[in-house]
């Protein structure tokens, strides 16, 4: 098992490094007759490209151009596998040489030599932001198939460096700074980011996602359950430290008479449950929040180990984002749609 591939029916498998000549994926299990062309792709692409993120982004600059390999003839899918390839253009590995025998507080170094005896240092390797690309572009592709079935997912932050939006305005997010979901909060959070970036320091925040569309039925009732497949999927991302359905953890203070969503004849008369009953879609919006950590590498010293197990003091130089949002809700965003996606085929080839 190496952890490459994610999904059952509809599987995206990665490829890859930060620092490598290319990243990519290949979709398999994915329908002849679906509308799909480099353009659609690169739509979402160019949504978490580095750049985007405004003062809080990186300085590294890719273009993430998308390069369809196989599985699509005159526009439409043929139902053979899908194989894409998105080129690096910017790294800057000299940037990494003074960490290659050095342990970074709160990335994946010491447990990556743990498991494999060795580690790409140059940015990351495998378990750097940059192989979610090929996420994003596989969830471009499940997009066009849930389109095609009245299910549209949209994603947004609803909070950033501790400081919680008001509004939930999910449409006109892809417009405004950080995907904000709230107009009137991006200013604050402009202050914060630059505040935090003059300290040599980095933040966190909240995604949202919801899914309208989803019929009733999708997921099974034991270990398959919608909403466990949801939470694999997101907890997947490398920065993610929780992911909430529906009223989440709030549920924990409430009592039974107030976290349940009644029925009437015209339907539910809430939705605490976030759109998932016993692990099956109920017909309702599918509501997740995803919870973010902030970026690991930062200008302050701190203090780790080298290989050899010796004590060193270490502040991280080169380029890097101030915080994972906003290049990190389309990838959030991507894996609700293969995860989605992946319950849609499941569901029609059992027949339900």
């Amino acid at each position: 098992m190496s952890g490459n591939t994610f999904g059952t029916l509809f599987q995206l498998t990665t490829f890859g490094e930060s620092h490598g000549p290319a990243v990519g994926g290949v979709v398999d299990g994915c329908p002849a007759g679906i509308p799909i062309n480099e353009a659609i792709i690169q739509t979402e692409l160019d949504r978490r490209k580095p750049g985007q993120g405004g003062i809080a982004a990186t300085a590294r600059q890719e273009a993430d151009a998308v390069r369809l390999l196989s599985g699509v003839f005159e526009g439409v899918t043929t139902g053979t596998p899908i194989g894409f390839l998105i080129e690096n253009q910017d790294q800057r590995s000299r940037d990494y040489s003074k960490i290659m025998d050095v342990y970074r507080p709160g990335h994946a170094d010491l447990t990556f030599d743990a498991k494999f005896g060795l580690r790409d240092y140059r940015g990351g390797g495998r378990s750097s932001g940059r192989e979610t690309v090929s996420r994003v572009a596989g969830g471009a592709i499940a997009q066009e198939l849930l389109g095609a079935q009245g299910i549209h997912v949209q994603a947004a932050c609803v909070e950033l460096g501790g400081i919680p939006a008001t509004g939930r305005d999910f449409g006109g997010a892809l417009s405004r700074p950080f995907f904000s979901a709230d107009a009137d909060v991006v200013a604050t959070w402009e202050d914060r980011v630059r505040q935090v970036k003059a300290e040599g320091d980095t933040l966190g925040g909240v995604v949202e996602i919801r899914a309208t569309g989803v019929p009733a039925g999708l997921g099974e009732p034991v270990f398959d359950k919608l909403d466990a497949r949801l939470a694999y999927g997101l907890m997947g991302v490398g920065a993610v430290k929780g992911v909430e359905i529906g009223a989440g953890c709030a549920v924990a203070r409430r009592l039974g008479s107030e976290n349940n969503d009644q029925i009437t004849p015209e339907g539910f008369c809430s939705n605490h449950a976030g759109g998932i009953l016993g692990g099956i879609s109920s017909g309702q919006e599918l509501i997740a929040r995803v919870f973010v950590k902030p970026i690991p590498s930062i200008g302050k010293e701190q203090q780790t180990v080298n290989r050899q197990g010796e004590a060193v003091r270490l502040s991280i130089g080169g380029r890097h984002d101030i915080c994972a949002i906003p290049r990190i809700v389309p990838v959030l965003k991507a894996m609700v749609l293969l995860t989605l996606a992946d319950f849609v085929l499941l569901q029609r080839r059992l027949g339900r």
